[in-house]
């Protein structure tokens, strides 16, 4: 339940660490024991937290005279405070006192957002080919004026650029005006972008972005944006007041995020005035918010979406709006409308299509639609592969699904061998992955995260990626850093270690928590590994804690109903943590009377949305769990059921399917079930 809306934080990536130091003979020496000289590096991070500049640069050389391993972070954090009046001799300082380091390439990556905003470009020029990590729009940003003002043609990758913009930021606004303003981005770019952030509930940013197009249409946005209803009765007749079909459809579609049968009964009169392809993306756009909401009427217009173009002109289409038209084709009344969801998927890119996710539900759409007999016999057998392709990653809970839709059952791999001395050495001489695990043995937990996985981009380019990886996660549990022991040995390729990818702290003390409150062992580390990832003191952006990710509230709910005598600061205590949500999530399974995805899409997303959720007609508890309206509440009841399979293999205590742990259908609750606990929070 901590898990809900928990914001984690993003990892930009990875740090090329020589091949020869990776492969060198005698091995650096590993993480060293914590010493006094480590409080410097704590009092560090509190004086930038403080701003505090004199303090942190006088921590900053103390540790760099000790030659303390993680002085260069201090180093880091001290010229980020002081960037804004930084030159470039101060950064090409910094990249010759760490070079090859995550912070060298973190610290080029903020400079280049400086260097943006000052619009210097001679040094923005000279740095971008350096940044390694490449994986910020803003700067992608920057740099394509860059190469527009060069003379190339960069309308298609600027477009792109500025779609992958998630906040107001410099870079991303400045190329975007500037190019309008030339003629490069136009209403062919822009539009399409007025009505994503539409979709996305920003009516300042639309408004910004009809701006570029001209004075009128940005007060034509801001009108229709303000009451899209009273706009529309404004242009009834389309021959006196010229109107754009894409202000239309903008109205069309701001109306539909808060009522779409106003929105539908709006787009029936306007439907014969728009060109047919603008009237399809109103109709995708109404039976998008249909869709999200779980209403009936959500596929009667996409249908209508549908017919009105040809297969070509769906490229138009947001890929969301196809996604939720293949999820509302599974929760159609009468049975899943196959054909639409066929369609749906057809049209959306070639990654998105090879996805898990739409590679099983057109396996099944293939094998409902096959003709009878030998004429269906082609057909049939092209779904049979793409369920066996799917299958061969059983981690996954599609490739599960589809292992057992084929009649196969889980059954782990053998264990791979241990690592060898020189295997061992070798990795644990890596500095990167030394100075991670030290700044996670200090609570930096965010800094160590990033520098772990900076580092493991190395490891996944050597011919022997594999070992190398499973050897770096060994360390890692080892040192009880689990998050980082599962997450490094799912990188590998051609190799699984389950123990690594699955494993069991705590192991007692769970199992015995766990049939306390008379739940399997195995459905509790399932949900543990997706949670918390065993870190013991976790705490998500929204305050649950510890290992079950419980919320204060819902502790100290759940310590009153079983009488146990609760203070906050408890919820952090692993054996307390445990009892509390072991004792919750059996009250919520008992609520859902017995239905493991309900009870975890519940713990996650609270219990009153799968309550609503699972109103309606009666689903297939697949097609159920992917129409799940919240991204993060689908994913997680996914991976939690996933782990549960898996873990109980390792736990030995018996190969449930994740078939039954779904169950055949979700519907709405039993007339002769026990009444709803209004109280459970």
């Amino acid at each position: 339940m901590g898990s809900r809306f928990f914001a984690r934080t993003s990892v930009r990536a990875v740090l090329a660490v020589s091949a020869a130091v990776v492969a060198c003979g005698p091995a650096r020496a590993e993480v060293p024991a914590p010493s006094a000289d480590d409080a410097l590096v704590i009092q560090a991070r509190d004086a930038l937290r403080a701003n505090d500049r004199p303090r942190l640069e006088a921590l900053r050389d103390q540790l760099a005279a000790r030659r303390h391993p993680l002085a260069s972070w201090v180093d880091y954090w001290a010229l980020g405070l002081r960037l804004k009046t930084a030159m470039q001799a101060d950064l090409d300082a910094f990249y010759a006192r760490w070079p090859g380091t995550y912070v060298e390439d973190r610290l080029r990556n903020d400079w280049l957002l400086e260097l943006g905003q000052r619009r210097d470009w001679d040094n923005f020029r000279r740095e971008q080919p350096r940044f390694q990590m490449a994986d910020d729009v803003e700067v992608d940003c920057y740099t394509l004026l860059q190469r527009h003002r060069a003379g190339e043609d960069v309308r298609n990758a600027a477009a792109a650029a500025w779609m992958r913009q998630k906040r107001d930021d410099d870079g991303c606004n400045l190329m975007a005006s500037t190019l309008a303003a030339e003629g490069r981005l136009g209403p062919a770019e822009i539009w399409p972008k007025i009505r994503q952030a539409v979709d996305r509930g920003r009516p300042k940013e639309a408004q910004a972005d009809a701006a570029l197009l001209s004075k009128s249409s940005e007060a034509q946005v801001r009108d229709l944006l303000d009451n899209p209803a009273r706009w529309l009765a404004r242009h009834p007749h389309p021959k006196v007041n010229r109107v754009n079909d894409d202000e239309v459809l903008l109205a069309l579609l701001r109306m539909a995020a808060s009522d779409t049968d106003a929105a539908a009964t709006q787009a029936d009169g306007w439907t014969h005035r728009l060109r047919p392809s603008v009237a399809a993306q109103a109709w995708a756009g109404i039976g998008y918010r249909a869709a999200m909401r779980q209403q009936a009427n959500a596929v009667a217009y996409f249908e209508r979406a549908f017919a009105l173009v040809p297969e070509a002109r769906l490229v138009d289409w947001p890929d969301e709006h196809l996604v939720w038209a293949a999820r509302a084709a599974l929760r159609a009344d009468g049975g899943p409308r196959w054909a639409l969801l066929q369609r749906a998927v057809a049209a959306l890119p070639d990654d998105q299509q090879s996805a898990p996710t739409w590679r099983y539900w057109t396996a099944r759409a293939l094998q409902a639609l096959a003709p009878p007999g030998e004429a269906g016999g082609a057909q049939r057998a092209q779904a049979e592969q793409m369920l066996r392709t799917l299958a061969a990653d059983p981690g996954e809970f599609y490739g599960l699904l589809a292992l057992e839709d084929l009649g196969g059952r889980l059954s782990l791999p053998p264990r791979p061998p241990a690592a060898t001395a020189e295997e061992r050495a070798a990795v644990r001489g890596i500095p990167g992955l030394q100075r991670a695990l030290q700044l996670l043995s200090l609570g930096l937990r965010s800094e160590g995260v990033r520098e772990w996985n900076f580092t493991l981009r190395d490891l996944r380019q050597r011919p022997d990626a594999d070992r190398a990886l499973l050897t770096a996660a060994a360390w890692a549990c080892e040192r009880e850093v689990w998050d980082r022991c599962i997450n490094t040995s799912e990188r590998t390729q051609g190799v699984v270690d389950v123990a690594q990818r699955y494993p069991t702290p705590l192991r007692d003390e769970v199992t015995e928590k766990s049939r306390a409150a008379n739940l399997e062992t195995a459905y509790i580390y399932g949900l543990i590994r997706q949670e918390s990832r065993f870190i013991m003191d976790a705490r998500s952006t929204v305050g649950a804690s510890g290992l079950m990710q419980l919320m204060p509230t819902t502790a100290r709910w759940t310590a009153r109903k079983i009488g146990l005598d609760f203070k906050p600061a408890m919820i952090t205590d692993p054996h307390v943590n445990l009892r509390l949500g072991t004792a919750y999530l059996k009250l919520l399974l008992d609520h859902f009377e017995g239905a493991q995805p309900l009870a975890v899409a519940g713990y996650n997303a609270g219990p009153g949305r799968p309550r609503r959720w699972r109103e309606g007609g009666t689903l297939e508890t697949a097609a159920w769990v992917e129409n799940i309206p919240f991204n993060e509440t689908r994913d997680y009841v996914k991976k939690v059921l996933t782990n549960a399979v898996h873990y109980a293999h390792v736990l030995g205590e018996g190969g449930t399917s994740l078939k039954a742990r779904l169950g055949p259908t979700v519907g709405p609750r039993r007339a002769d079930a026990p009444a709803t606990d209004k109280e459970l929070p």
